[in-house]
């Protein structure tokens, strides 16, 4: 049976579940009571569609048009649907536009290009350039270089197999010779190395598994969201999670033709916003999907003179080992130039040979006569400065690719003459060359690089690398700004009031590094640095099995922030860690014994004995690490927005990086009585009983204590109906004599305490009084 299609309305709180094989649709439907007791309006579900089987996540997909039948299939969603549409819920789809899996086995449209080349009615879908490898498809699958991995290629009727791996072989060549076999098809099976430098698709980011979809194609935005607007146009779905538009040739097209397709129902994509970039106002979105929420919430606990004394420290701990300075830009330039190098060579390859060809053909003079050579470091030098993801049109080049930036650029060259193919470059982004098709695809492809460069530079590389306070190295973040003060706490909120009330917030994803209460554990060393300096004092002995005081010194706040836990699961995230710096090893060029002795060093150091010290301080600490989670959770769950509970995280949750934060979890979870659910169930169930306290009408008015202490309450109203209150840096407060005389003077009226309702409030009130038994109030008008 079809639910009755619902309005296209904002939702009032989503709740993201991490559908897998292990978590299918019919795990979520049992676990639907339970989620609608919470009080939220809607199931967040991670991706739908068929993907590459075992998938635990989904973002691999092979085929738009179907369900996937390893999570119940089109039935099993549509009587999901059903079950949550009986307990008043409705359904978010996080949706994947960007790329599909290169797995031609199971991907029938890329098994059709591989098979009849560009002439393939499917050629249209896949970013491929034709005109790069003499005209085939680069497939970097083989284990080692061609000759030594020959034997391992099997014709099989009119398929080649090469382990499990499969490939289509053009029509009539079956019988021919391995080499002139190879030579006959439109592809090119070769060593996995040679992506690097010789790739010749878009892919995601790095990751040549997964390859870029022209969505920009009419027809190809039709048949891929086919089936996803027939579950919106029957009811089945109602909202939508767009998952990394800045890979997208031109997401402000997309997304409109998108929210045209839908209706207009509301969607939230998957946008990082650097610090001071704001959402393009022209896209027709609710807005983003929350980590530009999360940056300020984690800043707002997060004391500012703390950071500066940790940093400092970490310095010393640090410094002596190259690229360890603890100077956050020069980290990220220094990472973009390894990326550029070593992951995304081939993409500035093919963005050199775009500006060759414009500079080549130009009937203005001045472009003519650019080495190649010139032009890939023009290209480089331009993009390693990038402050944001990427540009949207020529006018966003130019304020993005800045002259100060070319100026930087030219410096890179000894010859003034060489140094103008930066002005040449930079000339092309911005439009003034010419806007022709070859023209636009050198600024939709430098836009590409860019988004991928900022991504594998920033969040996978310089994150791992610059790690004095590991929780403001968080998706969104700028660890360069790890705090900030109210005042700009309360201007974003009033912000986004204003300009976007219907996005969406997030403190903990599928893709934070650390879940939201591993952040606010470790915000409180910011509090202490020196009480943390001297704990690493105690359980560090200088070359006793430390790989390197990076590691050590990110390991040390690892397990604090986490507390007693597996020790694979703190080996996981820390291998990880070491991978993604990429300073010792990395994922394309492992080193063992390096990645031995972090093992090794994990095992008798953090999740040894030492590390029960390290427990021991986070013990003594825990009234005010309470105070955080307690904090964050309050202020996520009533700023302006739409706030996404990521599963598990109404309890206290601590997760590391995926595949950690990925797991299922049990529904209902244990431990009903914990402060953070009934903190969680009262604001989500104030959100639904005054949904016009929260909505697109509603107002955000910062509230200012008074007295000795009210820098460290910061509260909040919402449309007069809603008070918010937390206690900000509760161990400076209790380090000063607490709260003594300081009052929070409230809005008109008798206000109920939603957390306690036997209390009552009305105009001037003590926090001390406020404050008490929890560190947080939430309070409702009742009079």
């Amino acid at each position: 049976m079809t639910p009755e299609r619902p309005d296209p309305a904002v939702p009032t709180a989503t709740y993201r579940l991490q559908l897998q094989p292990e978590f299918p649709f019919g795990a979520a439907a049992a676990a639907v009571p339970y989620l609608a007791s919470l009080g939220v309006s809607h199931l967040h579900l991670s991706p739908v569609l068929e993907a590459v089987p075992g998938s635990p996540h989904g973002y691999d997909v092979v085929d738009h048009a179907r369900v996937r039948a390893e999570l119940g299939g089109e039935d099993g969603l549509r009587a999901l649907a059903a079950t949550a549409r009986e307990h008043g819920l409705g359904l978010v789809l996080d949706i994947v536009p960007n790329h599909m899996a290169m797995a031609p086995r199971h991907n029938h449209a890329l098994w059709e290009v591989l098979r009849e080349g560009p002439e393939s009615p499917y050629a249209r879908w896949f970013d491929i350039d034709w005109a790069a490898q003499d005209g085939k498809v680069l497939v970097p699958v083989l284990g080692r270089p061609l000759g030594a991995e020959a034997d391992h290629l099997v014709v099989d009727g009119d398929v080649l197999r090469y382990h499990d791996h499969a490939f289509p072989l053009r029509e009539g060549t079956r019988e021919l010779p391995l080499p002139q076999l190879l030579d006959a098809q439109w592809y090119r099976p070769v060593w996995w190395r040679l992506a690097r430098t010789e790739l010749n698709y878009r892919r995601f980011f790095s990751i040549s598994e997964l390859i870029g979809v022209r969505v920009e194609d009419p027809e190809v935005f039709e048949a891929t969201h086919a089936k996803i607007l027939q579950l919106l146009d029957e009811g089945v779905v109602d909202g939508l999670r767009v998952d990394h538009p800045d890979g997208l040739a031109d997401p402000g097209a997309y997304l409109r033709r998108l929210h045209e397709a839908t209706g207009g129902r509301w969607t939230v994509v998957e946008k990082i916003l650097a610090d001071g970039e704001h959402l393009p106002a022209s896209w027709p979105v609710a807005g983003t999907t929350g980590y530009d929420a999360l940056r300020h919430v984690d800043a707002l606990f997060t004391d500012p003179a703390g950071a500066g004394e940790l940093l400092g420290q970490y310095r010393r701990f640090a410094a002596p080992q190259t690229d360890r300075g603890g100077h956050w830009e020069a980290t990220v330039r220094r990472a973009a130039y390894r990326v550029l190098e070593h992951e995304l060579s081939a993409e500035v390859d093919r963005l050199t040979r775009a500006a060759g060809r414009l500079c080549a053909a130009s009937p203005d003079l001045a472009l003519r006569d650019r080495a190649p050579w010139a032009l890939h470091t023009a290209l480089r030098e331009l993009l390693v400065r990038m402050e944001v993801y990427r540009p949207y049109t020529p006018g966003d080049a130019a304020d993005v690719v800045t002259e100060e930036a070319a100026a930087e650029a030219r410096a890179a060259f000894a010859v003034p003459e060489e140094a103008g193919a930066v002005d040449v470059v930079r000339g092309l982004l911005l439009g003034r060359h010419g806007d022709g098709p070859g023209h636009v695809e050198l600024r939709t492809r430098f836009a590409q690089t860019a988004s991928a460069l900022r991504a594998k530079s920033v969040e996978d590389t310089a994150f791992y690398r610059y790690v004095p306070l590991l929780s403001a190295t968080e998706v969104g973040g700028d660890p360069a700004i790890p705090a900030l003060p109210p005042e700009d706490f309360h201007a974003y909120c009033t912000r986004v009031q204003r300009d976007w009330p219907g996005t969406g917030t997030a403190v903990s994803t599928h893709d934070t590094k650390r879940s939201a209460d591993v952040r606010a554990a470790l915000a409180v060393l910011t509090q202490c640095p020196r009480r943390w300096a001297d704990t690493l004092a105690e359980v560090t002995r200088t070359g006793e099995g430390v790989p390197d005081a990076q590691l050590a010194w990110a390991a040390w706040q690892t397990v604090f922030g986490l507390g007693p836990a597996d020790p694979e699961r703190v080996r996981g995230a820390l291998l990880k860690h070491v991978r993604e710096a990429g300073l010792y090893t990395s994922w394309t060029e492992q080193e063992p014994p390096y990645e031995e002795a972090v093992e090794a060093f994990v095992d008798a150091g953090p999740c040894g004995v030492p590390g029960e010290r390290v427990h021991a301080l986070r013990a003594a600490l825990e009234p005010h690490i309470g105070a955080n989670v307690l904090g964050t959770a309050l202020v996520h769950l009533t700023m302006p927005g739409v706030p996404d509970l990521y599963q598990g995280t109404e309890d206290e949750y601590r997760t590391l990086v995926d595949p950690d934060n990925r797991r299922p979890v049990a529904f209902p979870p244990p431990d009903p009585g914990a402060a953070k659910r009934a903190v969680t169930r009262a604001a989500l169930a104030l959100r639904g009983r005054r949904p016009a306290a929260f909505g697109d009408a509603a107002t955000y008015v910062p509230l200012a204590a008074e007295g000795p202490a009210a820098a460290h309450c910061v509260a909040y109203a919402r449309s007069g109906e809603v008070v918010a209150a937390v206690t900000r840096l509760s161990l400076r407060l209790a380090e000063a004599g607490g709260w003594r005389d300081t009052w929070l003077t409230l809005p008109e009226g008798r206000w109920a305490d939603v957390l306690a309702p036997a209390r009552e409030f009305t105009g001037q009130t003590r926090a001390e009084e406020l404050f008490t038994p929890l560190p947080v109030a939430l309070l409702e008008r009742v009079g």
